[in-house]
């Protein structure tokens, strides 16, 4: 026996929401938006499980997110499963297994939720739902740059003002740093100090590369900008090479979109630890939250492949409200045929389910802004147009 009260049955954990009308059916309406501009484009839905046994899912690319899985035995078999926090890793699986003998460049889009361990915040959602794209096969500037032009166009879509795709470029730090012969401690510290936009700290720590590390992080803005300082500071031949592929991105990136808001921060390395090429973060001019984030990777099988996976619940938050269809509330005993007419037309039905005395108070009640009648619908008095 306890002493502890009744759990309130509307008590949910920390991170976890019911998600009611209308945001239910914003959010469902909003995820098929998206899904429907990536399948113009040619990419094909996959569907992986939420659950996979732990050696599969947090092997490869999946490494990198052990750290925020939660974890379950199976009663069968009784191994360890793990339950996906973000749904690249399970692409990248599928591409070097199911697919691995599909034709190269492979085009997949995906859609569905994701439960992360989240962090010590208690408004921190662990409960995420993601909607991507997955290019596999090309490591082409081309290709980095499909999939920004496809994430900037579903955004449009859907109407988000404002957006900017803010791209990195982690390999160059490591290759910068790895030109150095910094001590582990020192190598940290730098790195925090980098993470933290420190620039005082980064030139105590930064040894020989504190002037170049310096003024790359000074740079961060417009991509013109960024790419001209770096194009300016000496660079080790591999820092070069990779400096060299981002600004090729942004070319390729502007002739696909032009007119596209691309800033670029030249020593940001933080994401998902797989990422291998240019990253890209989405935000909406005055959010904070990200929209969705992508980048260049390598698959299973080592394949290469680039992709972006985006936030629904936190893009519908930006975006224009949509619009709910409009209610009409249709009396008992009416011909189902005018229901079907209503219904073809774009409208709710919202049927009697027996005799009403009086149907107008009766469609008010029920949110309905018509009532039909006589083959004619009539406005509810009170009623909202766009209920």
């Amino acid at each position: 026996m306890t002493d502890d009260p009744p759990l309130n049955p509307a008590l949910l954990p920390a991170g976890f929401v019911d998600v009611l009308p209308p945001a239910a059916e914003a959010e469902a309406s909003g995820l098929e938006t998206l899904m429907r501009v990536f399948a113009t484009h040619g990419y094909d839905r996959v569907s992986p499980p939420l659950l996979e046994f732990e050696e599969t899912m947090l092997t490869g690319s999946g490494a990198a997110v052990a750290e925020q899985t939660f974890r379950l035995m199976d009663p069968d078999t009784r191994r360890m499963m793990a339950l996906r926090p973000d749904m690249t890793p399970q692409i990248a699986r599928i591409a070097a297994t199911r697919l691995a003998n599909e034709p190269r460049p492979l085009r997949l889009s995906y859609a569905g939720a994701c439960v992360m361990m989240g962090g010590p915040a208690r408004d921190t959602d662990r409960q995420i739902l993601q909607a991507g794209i997955e290019l596999i096969g090309p490591d082409t500037p081309v290709a980095d740059a499909e999939i920004v032009a496809l994430g900037a166009e579903a955004l449009q879509v859907l109407g988000v003002p404002h957006v900017s795709f803010d791209l990195t470029m982690p390999p160059l730090t490591t290759a910068l740093l790895a030109a150095e012969p910094l001590t582990p401690v020192a190598r940290s510290a730098l790195l925090r100090a980098l993470d933290r936009k420190d620039a005082a700290a980064v030139a105590r720590h930064g040894g020989a590369l504190a002037p170049v590390l310096t003024e790359l992080l000074h740079a961060a803005g417009s991509a013109h900008r960024a790419l001209d300082v770096l194009s300016r500071v000496s660079l080790p031949g591999a820092a070069r090479v990779h400096s060299d592929r981002l600004a090729a991105t942004v070319a390729a990136i502007e002739k696909r979109v032009p007119g596209i808001r691309l800033t670029v921060d030249p020593v940001e390395f933080r994401g998902w630890q797989y990422h291998t090429g240019v990253c890209v973060s989405v935000y909406a001019l005055g959010r904070q939250e990200e929209l969705g984030r992508g980048g260049r990777y390598r698959s299973n099988d080592d394949e290469p492949a680039c992709g972006l996976t985006l936030r629904p619940d936190v893009i519908l938050r930006v975006a224009p409200p949509r619009a709910r269809r409009m209610r009409v509330f249709v009396p008992w005993g009416m011909d189902p045929r005018v229901g079907q007419a209503l219904r073809a037309q774009g409208y709710a039905t919202v049927a009697a389910l027996g005799e009403i005395a009086d149907p107008a108070a009766e469609a008010h009640r029920l949110g309905c802004a018509f009532v039909a009648v006589g083959g004619k619908l009539e406005p509810v008095q009170g009623a909202g147009q766009a209920d």
